[in-house]
């Protein structure tokens, strides 16, 4: 049932997947808030990065959680008032990420604070455990998927088209370890949510994508 505020649509999915372009699309189809879980991960990887926090000192990495103010402004992220949107896209930031999202005590902090952003609903959350572990109980669940050699193709041209040199093998090669890290981890491992619609993107365009999320979110709306 839809509340006042909205409903709580989440998507998951391995990376490169397309999910922040169908998540984004989708909210702003909806009149909804973009929540992009996986980059509170980044911001903390990025900061215990940049201080030289020990990624398997638990009480450290509490204590770094406690000292982030976290925020969106629209597709902008701000840790602390500053900008750091662009700083988390960075590969050895993501790579960090999800080795740090392992950690119980940052994900307890993230969790947290996702739920608190998404108070109210209204909200289309796209992680890799919007479904399963931070909004078990959201009324649209998606699972997005693409072959390994698509994700590949996307993640090269959208590097290179920010004027990153990169080789499109060790892309390759780095996407499937991500994926074993993600689908592998002891805490939230990467998997569909039960209910979800499993949606693969292999040969769709965004705009295809978000047109079947749709006739979903209006199904479950009815």
């Amino acid at each position: 049932m839809e509340g006042k505020g909205g409903l709580i649509v989440t998507i998951d999915g391995p990376a490169g997947a397309g999910k922040s372009t169908a998540a984004r699309m989708l909210a702003k189809r909806l009149g909804y808030r973009y929540l992009d879980t996986g980059a509170t991960y980044r911001v903390v990887a990025l900061k215990a990065i940049e201080g030289k926090v020990d990624p398997e000192d638990d009480e450290a990495l509490r204590g770094l959680c406690r000292e982030l103010r976290i925020e969106f402004s629209g597709e902008r992220v701000l840790c602390n008032g500053e900008d750091v949107t662009d700083r988390i896209r960075e590969q050895e930031v993501g790579m960090a990420a999800s080795l740090i999202s392992q950690r119980r005590a940052v994900r307890e902090a993230m969790v947290e604070l996702q739920r608190r952003l998404a108070a109210g609903g209204g909200v289309v959350a796209e992680g890799r455990d919007t479904g399963t572990v931070v909004f078990p109980q959201a009324e649209v669940k998606f699972y997005l998927d693409a072959s390994l050699s698509e994700r590949a193709r996307r993640r090269f041209r959208e590097l290179r088209k920010k004027g990153k040199e990169v080789d499109f093998t060790e892309v390759l090669e780095e996407l499937s370890r991500r994926d074993r890290q993600d689908s592998e981890r002891e805490i939230a491992p990467l998997k569909r949510a039960p209910g979800a619609l499993y949606i693969d993107s292999t040969h769709l365009s965004p705009e295809e994508v978000v047109e079947r999320m749709l006739q979903e979110v209006e199904r479950r709306r009815a």
